[in-house]
């Protein structure tokens, strides 16, 4: 049994196709193949099932790979105590964000991690927070910043910051007027919220009980919905509704597209954390992106300690 076997074995379990996983672990499939086959002869079981075309593990497999997981996983840690002057702060660092967060906390994160680990570039990804979390538990990446609330077995988080919600209407509409508006007013408008299986989505309405019981009533089908922040900021200035967007989706020249209004106190608010395998091995690489968040001049926010 070799620690290349279990990268097979994990890899296959993850897409659920030998050819994927040859070409996730850079191997031909014959390659991959044999070197499964070889590890089942010698375990006496048949890791996977290999009737259909998705390949599935079979119930000894699935904890089997649970347990080639944790062994590569520790391999990482062996890798690091090898070699203890090894700095933490250099070499690549593989960071997740949430589409929600990523285009405005980026440019000016990059900015502050040239003062704090210059050595440390960052590998970038993109994503909705279930697959960034499935992407952390395969250590496809190093760490992911997500909005609570966030609990996963195994991974432990470092506060970031908070920032709170802030409603955005067309040129015109008669929420100019007012100082600050509630909950209860935005829910007797036309009121657009990001596709299903977006966290941005479920924040709103779960600080809007009114306008989550509204969706409820109309249905998917009946709400007006966009893919993206910045999509709905343009819907919103086009006139077709009114929007919520956290602080940091919020700049100095928004005014020339659409009016923002604050949200009566205690305003709606999302918290903000860096999530981390229990056992990674760079702590010195997670504080420096903490600090290198904190650097970065963010919108409205206020840091957490």
């Amino acid at each position: 049994m070799t620690l290349t076997e279990l990268r097979y074995i994990v890899a296959v379990a993850q897409e659920k196709h030998f050819g994927r996983a040859a070409q996730r672990c850079h191997v031909s499939q014959p390659t991959l193949s044999i070197a499964i086959k070889k590890l089942e002869e010698e375990l006496g079981l048949s890791l996977f099932d290999r009737s259909s075309n998705e390949v599935m593990a079979t119930n000894s497999g699935a904890r089997i790979v649970t347990q080639a997981r944790r062994v590569l996983d520790e391999a990482e840690v062996i890798r690091y105590l090898a070699n203890e002057e090894q700095s933490q702060l250099e070499g690549n660092f593989k960071l997740g964000l949430i589409f929600t967060v990523a285009p405005y906390l980026l440019p000016k994160l990059i900015l502050s991690m040239r003062q704090v680990a210059p050595k440390m570039p960052l590998m970038l990804e993109e994503n909705y927070t279930a697959a960034l979390t499935e992407m952390l538990k395969r250590a496809d990446v190093d760490a992911i910043v997500v909005a609570e609330p966030y609990a996963e077995t195994g991974v432990e988080t470092i506060p970031l910051y908070d920032e709170p919600f802030f409603v955005i209407v067309p040129k015109g509409h008669r929420f100019e007027e007012l100082d600050a508006v509630s909950t209860k007013d935005i829910t007797e408008e036309n009121v657009l919220l990001l596709t299903e299986g977006n966290c941005m989505r479920d924040q709103v309405l779960g600080s809007c009980s009114e306008l989550a019981a509204k969706q409820r009533v109309a249905g998917l089908a009946n709400t007006l919905q966009g893919s993206s922040l910045n999509t709905i900021r343009h819907m919103v200035a086009s006139g077709l509704g009114i929007s919520v967007l956290p602080s940091t989706a919020l700049t100095d020249n928004d005014h020339l597209l659409f009016s923002i209004v604050p949200f009566e106190s205690p305003a709606p608010s999302r918290r903000i954390v860096l999530a981390y395998r229990r056992n990674f091995v760079r702590p010195q690489a997670l504080a420096a992106i903490a600090e290198a968040v904190k650097l970065a001049q963010l919108t409205g926010v206020s840091f957490v300690d």
